[in-house]
Formats: C-alpha cells, sequence, structure tokens
C-alpha cells in the first residue's frame, strides 16, 4: 500500500467519526530574502496554504518584512531573538533556557518582539517558537506575563493551556532527518509520520498536526515532497489546513504598524 494511500485512509477514518482532522505548516529560521524563500513562497501561493513562518528578530531584515507585506496568508512568528546556543555541550542547544539570569533572557524577547512589530506590522503574531524548539519549563509561565499568547515547540502537547493565557499549537512532522545528514527524511518516514500524528489527534482531542519545514535547510526532495503534500491535502474531504491566525485566534495579533 502506498504512503499515500494510507494518509487517505486515515483522512475516512476521521470522516467515519464525524470528525474533521487540522493542519498546520511552519516553516523556521527566516531571516532575508533569497531564492530557497521565494520557492517557499511561491509552494505556498500556488498550493493556496497558509504559512507560518518563525522569523528569527534579532538577524530579520528590512528586505524580508517587504518582500512578505504582499504575501496572503502568510503569519510571521517570533523565533526566538538571535538563534543562539547558551548551552555548553553535551548540553542540548538552547536559547530559552536557564544558562544566564531570566531577566536576560526575557528582556531580550522582548526586544525582539518590538522588532518584528515594528517591521512586520500586523503580520506579526504574539507566538514564540523556541529556537531548537526548546524552552526552560520555568521560564513557560513569564510567556503570558510579557505579552505572549502563543507557545509553537515540536510533539505532542502535554496541555492545550500550558499555563493560564497561553495557547500552545505544536508541529509534529519534520521534513529534514538532522542526525541522518541534514537531508530529507524520505517520504515513507514523513508520510508514516503524519498518519501516526493525525491518528493520535483522532484518538485524542483533535491536537492540530503541524508539518515543520525549513527553507534554508531543504533539499529537492524535500521541496518535491511539500508541493506534493499541500496539493494531495486538497483531495482529502476530512482534513482542513489552517493559518496561525485562525489557530492561535485573534489576540495573539500584532497591534503595530508598518512605519
Amino acid at each position: 500500500m502506498s504512503r499515500w494511500q494510507a494518509l487517505a485512509d486515515e483522512d475516512a477514518r476521521w470522516g467515519e467519526a464525524g470528525r474533521t482532522a487540522t493542519l498546520w505548516w511552519r516553516d523556521d529560521d527566516a531571516v532575508d530574502v533569497g531564492e530557497p524563500l521565494d520557492r517557499l513562497l511561491a509552494i505556498a501561493r500556488d498550493t493556496a496554504t497558509p504559512l507560518a513562518l518563525a522569523v528569527v528578530p534579532a538577524r530579520a531584515t528590512s528586505a524580508l518584512a517587504s518582500r512578505l507585506a504582499g504575501e496572503a496568508g502568510v503569519d510571521v512568528l517570533q523565533h526566538g531573538y538571535a538563534h543562539t546556543n547558551h548551552a555548553v555541550a553535551p548540553e542540548k542547544k538552547i536559547e530559552i533556557g536557564l544558562q544566564r539570569p531570566a531577566m536576560l533572557t526575557l528582556g531580550e524577547l522582548g526586544t525582539g518582539w518590538m522588532a518584528l512589530e515594528q517591521r512586520f506590522g500586523s503580520q506579526a503574531l504574539a507566538v514564540m517558537v523556541p529556537p531548537w524548539n526548546r524552552i526552560a519549563p520555568v521560564l513557560v509561565p513569564t510567556l503570558p506575563e510579557i505579552g505572549y499568547r502563543g507557545l509553537s515547540t515540536f510533539g505532542p502537547r502535554p496541555r492545550v493551556h500550558p499555563v493560564r493565557g497561553l495557547l500552545q499549537v505544536n508541529t509534529h512532522v519534520d521534513l529534514i532527518d538532522w542526525k541522518g545528514g541534514r537531508r530529507f527524511a524520505g517520504e515513507e518516514t514523513v508520510v508514516d509520520a503524519l498518519v501516526a500524528s493525525l491518528s493520535r489527534a483522532r484518538a485524542g482531542d483533535g491536537e492540530p498536526v503541524g508539518v515543520l519545514s525549513h527553507h534554508l535547510a531543504m533539499d529537492a526532495g524535500a521541496w518535491d515532497f511539500l508541493r506534493s503534500l499541500w496539493e494531495i491535502t486538497k483531495t482529502l474531504e476530512n482534513v482542513r489546513v489552517l493559518g496561525a491566525r485562525e489557530l492561535f485566534g485573534a489576540e495573539v495579533r500584532g497591534q503595530g504598524g508598518r512605519g
């Protein structure tokens, strides 16, 4: 049985249950314009798929803001501050951790949000995407205190709201095999992960399933798969693809304007 047929079968199971699955798409590490970004935006536009772009505030250029300004269906999320690793080996890489004073880390995040809001205006949503999908648990409760309304990491979320005032919507399916040469993980692996994630969501509370791409690290196989995925998704009767703005709600919208 083809892997795509397995996806169609899972779609049918949602229909039999009288339910609709939710997918969403997040792409990480955006900082500037270039051919990879153009290719990413072309797929989003051609397949009419909403895209959540996680942008690194300290490195984001005005050219990136100008490029995204005319792209309908693209939301900007905050990807930490500078995507700098503060861990010491053999610790796993982390930026939003306890290696430095919490006030310094939170101050950087606040500075990053102001930069995003100024540059990207209403496209920017108050959603934190920690670099490497890691954040020290003790810092999570501070996020709504400094203005964030959403959190997005990787894997099944432990709770819909980790703390009051903070909604968590994660990604679950990564196109890249980071430990196996930083290349496309392969159609079989990725589709199997997608089907498994949808099945888990169906057995649970219907958690939105997130597809994670990295436009700066993708090879030809990953690009081809990404386009195929969103084209095939359009043929599924019981799967909807939502944008970050819809998933996280109106309260996460940036309030600033382009200046």
